[in-house]
C-alpha cells in the first residue's frame, strides 16, 4: 500500500480525508492556494504545496501543478475529496499516466456518467429506471419544443453536463419554452461550455432520495439511501439517513437498481446514484426514476456513516490499495437515524447571498460532529465556497436525531459573519419536517417564515449592555459603586436597523438594572450564571466593537462609539458630554424648537457647572439622559434635527 497520500483539495473534505488518512499511519500532503497559506488543512498536513493565486484557476484547478506536487514529496496516491479536479477524466488519466494512483473510480466510468443523457440512456439500458423525456442528439430549439409536448408539460430543461442547479429551468406551459430554452443553454454554456440540454417530465411532489454505492471495480455494494429533499434553488441544505417512510421493499429495489447502475460500469470507490421519487402517492417501488450518478464522495456521506458505522474513506483508500470490498451486503445494516446541516457564511434575509469575513468565534457543542476546515480567527475567503461546517448528528429514532440537531444548532457559537443558522434553526423545528412530510419543494412554500430573523427580545439587548460595558465579568464590579450611590451609565447599541441609547444601574453586586426603550429588565447573577428577567442568558461573544448574544443563533449587536458619531450627526446637532461628570439637569423635551445657543443641559464635573447649549437652530429630536445621570465622557446628551428635517 502508499505510504502517502497528497490531498488535492481544501476546507472540510481535506480535513477530512487527512483525519482518516493519519489515522491509517498514512503520511499526508497538502496543496493549497496563495490565500489558504494559513489553513487548517495545511497545518495539519506533513507536507505542504502551494499551487499559485487565489482563484481555483490559478491553484486547486491546476492538474499539471498537483501531479508534480505528489512526485516532488513522494505521494503513491492523489485523493480528489468532492469538486475541483474530483470528476475530472483528464485529470484521472493524467494521475495514472505519471505512475500514481487515483483514490477514486477510473476515468471511463467517470466519463460514462459525465453527461447526463449519456449516463441516462447507459442505465436504461442496464435496468435502471429513468425519467420519461428527450435524450436526443437533435438541439433544434422546435425539434426540442416538440419532444417537449411529447413528455408533457410541466417539464424539465436540464444541461447535459449540469450540476448544482445551473442550466436547469421548469417550464409549466408550452408559450414559456422557447424563451426557458434560450435562458437554459446561455447558462449551461457559460458555466461548463456544452449548451446541450435534454427534457424530462417533471416530477409534481418530488424527493430526491440518493443510495450510497461502493465497489471495487468488480463488485459493489449499497449503504442504503439518503434523503436530499430539503434543497434551496437545487442546493442542499439538510440531508438525513435513512429517509423517511421508506419502505423495505422500495429500499430494496432503489438499491438493487444503484448496484446495478454501479456495476454496469466497473465502478471502484465511493459513488452516488441519485434518484427522483414522485411522493404525490406514498413510497411505491415504481415511483423512483435515475437522475444522475456522482463518481466521488458526497458532501453528505456522513449521514450513511452514522448509520451504517463505517469509515467511507478509510474504504476508499483500502480499496485504492488494490483490497476487494470491504463487506457483503449482508454485512450492512441500518441502525438508528442521522443528519446534516449545512452551515454556511450566507445572508438569508437578503436572498442567500454569500458572506464573507473574519471568524470572531467559532465553537461547536459536545454531541455533534462538526466538519470544518475553519477554525476561530480564520477569513472565509471570497474565492470558494463560503462553507463554515458540516454539523451531523445521529440519534436510536429520527424523532430524537431531530431534537439533537435542532439542540446543536442552538448551542453553535459563531460570529464575525452573517451565517445561515437561524434558518437552519428554523428547518429543525418545522412541523411538517418534524412529520417526515419532506420534498424538494418544502423550502420554497415556508420560505417567508423560515427567514424570519430571530426575536429581539429586552433581554437580549439588556445582556449585550452588560457585556459591553463588561459587567458580565467578574472584574467588572471592581468599578459598580461611585460615591454619590448607584452608578448609572448609558452604552448604545444598534442591531440591524434598530438603535437604542440603554442606561445601565448597578444597585449592587450582581443586582442591574437596564432600561431599554421604556422597558426595563432586571438582571442578576446567581450560582448557574445571569438572568435577564429571571430568564438564563445566552451566553456573549465580545468582538472589536461587537457583542453576540447567543440567543436565538446568535444575535450580533454593534456597539456604537458616540465620538465616532459626531461627524455624522454634526448637522444634526449631537451634544455630547465633553467629559465626565453628572446631570444637573435637563431643559429641553422631545419636539421642542430651539435656537441656537439655548440652553440645552447643565453638567456637574470636576465640582464645576457646564452648560451646554445648541449648536444650531432645531428641533429636538431625542433626549438621552436625565436630571442625575452620570455620564462618561462622549455620551450622548441630546440629538438635534436641523428645521428642513424637522
Amino acid at each position: 500500500m502508499f505510504d502517502t497520500i497528497l490531498v488535492a483539495n481544501r476546507g472540510e473534505i481535506a480535513v477530512r480525508v487527512m483525519r482518516t488518512a493519519r489515522a491509517m499511519g498514512l503520511r499526508c500532503v497538502a496543496v493549497y492556494s496563495e490565500a489558504d497559506a494559513g489553513a487548517l488543512h495545511v497545518e495539519m498536513a506533513d507536507a505542504a504545496v502551494c499551487l499559485g493565486g487565489a482563484s481555483p484557476a490559478e491553484s486547486y484547478l491546476r492538474s499539471d501543478r498537483i501531479i508534480a506536487a505528489a512526485l516532488e514529496t513522494g505521494a503513491g496516491a492523489i485523493h480528489p475529496g468532492y469538486g475541483f479536479l474530483s470528476e475530472n477524466p483528464d485529470f484521472v488519466r493524467d494521475v495514472e499516466a505519471a505512475g500514481l494512483v487515483f483514490v477514486g473510480p477510473d476515468e471511463r466510468a467517470i466519463r460514462a456518467m459525465g453527461l447526463k443523457d449519456a449516463a441516462k440512456r447507459l442505465m436504461d439500458e442496464a435496468g435502471v429506471p429513468v425519467v420519461p423525456g428527450y435524450m436526443g442528439e437533435d438541439q433544434d430549439p422546435g425539434h426540442l419544443e416538440v419532444e417537449a409536448a411529447k413528455v408533457g408539460y410541466p417539464v424539465l430543461i436540464k444541461a447535459v453536463a449540469g450540476g448544482g442547479g445551473k442550466g436547469m429551468r421548469l417550464v409549466e406551459r408550452p408559450e414559456d419554452f422557447v424563451d426557458a430554452l434560450e435562458r437554459a443553454k446561455a447558462e449551461a454554456r457559460g458555466a461548463f461550455g456544452n449548451d446541450a440540454v435534454l427534457i424530462e417530465k417533471y416530477i409534481q411532489r418530488p424527493r430526491h432520495i440518493e443510495v450510497q454505492v461502493f465497489g471495487d471495480g468488480t463488485r459493489a455494494v449499497h449503504l442504503f439511501e439518503r434523503d436530499c429533499s430539503l434543497q434551496r434553488r437545487h442546493q442542499k441544505v439538510i440531508e438525513e439517513a435513512p429517509a423517511p417512510g421508506m419502505t423495505a421493499a422500495m429500499r430494496a429495489a432503489m438499491g438493487a437498481a444503484a448496484v446495478r447502475a454501479a456495476e454496469a460500469i466497473g465502478y471502484r470507490g465511493a459513488g452516488t446514484v441519485e434518484f427522483i421519487v414522485d411522493s404525490a402517492d406514498g413510497m411505491r417501488e415504481d415511483g423512483f426514476w435515475f437522475m444522475e450518478m456522482n463518481t466521488r464522495l458526497q458532501v453528505e456521506h456522513p449521514v450513511t456513516e452514522e448509520i451504517c458505522g463505517v469509515d467511507l474513506v478509510q474504504w476508499q483508500l483500502r480499496v485504492a490499495a488494490g483490497e476487494p470490498l470491504p463487506c457483503t451486503q449482508e454485512d450492512l445494516t441500518i441502525t438508528g437515524h442521522a443528519f446534516e446541516a449545512r452551515l454556511y457564511a450566507e445572508d438569508v434575509p437578503a436572498g442567500f447571498l454569500p458572506a464573507t469575513g473574519r471568524l470572531a468565534e467559532l465553537a461547536f457543542p459536545e454531541g455533534v460532529r462538526a466538519e470544518t476546515g475553519v477554525r476561530k480567527g480564520d477569513v472565509i475567503s471570497p474565492h470558494y465556497d463560503p462553507m463554515i461546517a458540516k454539523l451531523v448528528v445521529h440519534g436510536p429514532s429520527r424523532a430524537v436525531a431531530l431534537r439533537r440537531l435542532a439542540a446543536g444548532l442552538k448551542a453553535t457559537r459563531v460570529a464575525g459573519t452573517v451565517t445561515n443558522l437561524a434558518f437552519l434553526g428554523a428547518l429543525a423545528e418545522h412541523e411538517g419536517f418534524a412529520r417526515g412530510a419532506v420534498d424538494t419543494g418544502l423550502i420554497g412554500r415556508d420560505l417567508d417564515t423560515l427567514v424570519q430573523p430571530p426575536a429581539v427580545t429586552p433581554g437580549h439587548w439588556a445582556e449585550a449592555a452588560l457585556a459591553a460595558l463588561r459587567l458580565l465579568e467578574a472584574e467588572g464590579w471592581q468599578t459598580g459603586f461611585a460615591l454619590w450611590g448607584a452608578l448609572r451609565r448609558q452604552v448604545v447599541l444598534a442591531q440591524g436597523e434598530e438603535q437604542h441609547a440603554i442606561w445601565v444601574t448597578v444597585q449592587g453586586p450582581g443586582e442591574v438594572v437596564v432600561e431599554v426603550d421604556g422597558d426595563t429588565v432586571a438582571c442578576r447573577r446567581g450560582a448557574a450564571g445571569w438572568t435577564f428577567d429571571g430568564r438564563p442568558g445566552g451566553g456573549v461573544f465580545v468582538g472589536d466593537g461587537t457583542v453576540t448574544v447567543f440567543a436565538g443563533y446568535g444575535i450580533p449587536f454593534e456597539v456604537v462609539d458616540p465620538l465616532a458619531q459626531v461627524g455624522e450627526a454634526a448637522a444634526a446637532g449631537a451634544t455630547l458630554a465633553p467629559m465626565p461628570g453628572r446631570v444637573v439637569s435637563v431643559h429641553v423635551y422631545k419636539g421642542q424648537a430651539v435656537s441656537a445657543g439655548d440652553r440645552l443641559a447643565v453638567l456637574e464635573a470636576m465640582k464645576m457647572e457646564h452648560t451646554l447649549t445648541a449648536a444650531a437652530d432645531g428641533v429636538v429630536a431625542e433626549v438621552m439622559v436625565r436630571e442625575g445621570d452620570q455620564l462618561e465622557a462622549g455620551a450622548v446628551l441630546v440629538m438635534l434635527k436641523a428645521l428642513a428635517e424637522a
